[in-house]
């Protein structure tokens, strides 16, 4: 991979990994740095890159000057009981233009990807979202698409591309690879009813804060869906983060994140997760920086406990349950004996790109909801996009 996108970790924050104990994390992973150069990335599970690209943040002044702490806070975490090599491969400075930082962003990740490596991006405005997405267009799959934020960050096809129009342009502009785009968290008074009726229309899937907050264990079958989550650090309430222009009283609490991060982390198809919009000019005793250090950290340990059970071909290891529905024909489900995660089966009538989507995640729920004789929201709008 092309590797002048990417300048090395600041001596300053390596100096002080001498300070720390052998066993965390800043003395346990590889460092792209001045003195030992750019880490071999050949048994690389998991690369952090920094993006300081913050140009295009809405009212978000600062965002992604300074993501140091950020990785102070990495550094000084406590290594799991992991068997995951994770590497920190550096920043990618901001380009002459904009334009520019999107296609660094879109090839380093396109490369780690094609490596089979899961790459952490810590932003930077959440407009870089795009740039990640864009990584994608060569590589021959359809893309779901998961966003952590109170807002849908739609605008309009006339607005410039910024953080809070980046979803418009993914969702319309050619080459089209997105499948599904689902919001997690957003309020319903910071979005306009005719934004929430749109992604309707477009049968994309959009959770209400307070029905996740109600139960987190509703975001997991999103998220193991994934192939992108992108997380506006503004979506986590004021309190927990300050370090946002944006942020606002209600919003999820800090440990909440570390569990949506988690989750993302376990996910099979996940490749990409970033955390965007972090100002460091308004933390407060390094609040939202050890935040998300530890939700990186939490997100790691997913990864470690991947469970491997997508039934991509052989379901020798699964449970088959088939619900005969009234008038229609009738929905497989089928249980891991390894994790107990379910899926349900979407009938295709052609070999097209959306093979991949043939099985979608779901809850037990959604199966005791078909025993009901009511189809499960999330079939529905999958055949619907598939038809």
């Amino acid at each position: 991979m092309n590797t002048d996108f990417l300048s090395p970790v600041s001596e300053k924050l390596i100096a002080h990994l001498d300070f720390q104990s052998p066993d965390t994390l800043g003395r346990n992973i590889m460092i792209h740095s001045v003195q030992d150069g750019f880490p071999d990335l050949d048994e690389v599970s998991v690369a952090l890159i920094g993006v300081k690209e913050g140009r295009k943040a809405v009212n978000n002044d600062g965002c992604g000057a300074d993501i140091s702490k950020i990785r102070e806070g990495i550094y000084k975490l406590f290594v799991g009981d992991w068997d995951v090599t994770i590497a920190d491969l550096g920043d990618i400075q901001k380009g002459n233009t904009v334009k520019d930082s999107y296609f660094a962003v879109a090839e380093v990740v396109r490369a780690l990807v094609k490596k089979n490596i899961i790459v952490v991006l810590l932003g930077g405005s959440q407009d870089v979202t795009y740039a990640n997405y864009r990584a994608y267009d060569t590589l021959e799959q359809t893309i779901n698409l998961v966003s952590v934020d109170s807002h849908f960050d739609l605008g309009t096809m006339e607005d410039e591309l910024n953080s809070e129009s980046f979803l418009s342009k993914i969702v319309m502009e050619e080459p089209n690879n997105l499948f599904n785009y689902s919001n997690i968290g957003y309020q319903t008074y910071l979005n306009s009813q005719e934004e929430v009726r749109l992604l309707q229309n477009l049968y994309f899937d959009t959770y209400r804060l307070g029905e996740v907050v109600r139960n987190i264990g509703l975001v997991e079958p999103i998220l193991r869906d994934a192939d992108i989550v992108s997380v506006d650090i503004g979506s986590i309430r004021q309190s927990d983060a300050p370090a946002n222009h944006n942020a606002n009283p209600n919003g999820f609490f800090g440990d909440q994140l570390c569990s949506i991060a988690r989750y993302a982390g376990i996910s099979d198809k996940l490749t990409s997760f970033g955390v965007y919009e972090y100002s460091s000019l308004l933390d407060q005793n390094n609040q939202t920086s050890n935040l998300i250090a530890q939700a990186i950290w939490y997100f790691i340990e997913g990864v470690n406990y991947r469970a491997k059970d997508y039934p991509f071909s052989s379901k020798e290891s699964y449970q088959k349950f088939s619900v005969i529905l009234e008038d229609d024909d009738p929905i497989n489900f089928y249980k891991s004996d390894k994790s107990g995660r379910w899926w349900m089966e979407i009938n295709l009538i052609t070999d097209n790109k959306y093979k991949r989507h043939a099985l979608i995640p779901c809850a037990y729920e959604d199966y005791l909801k078909a025993t009901e004789q009511k189809i499960p929201e999330r079939w529905y709008k999958a055949q619907q996009k598939l038809t």
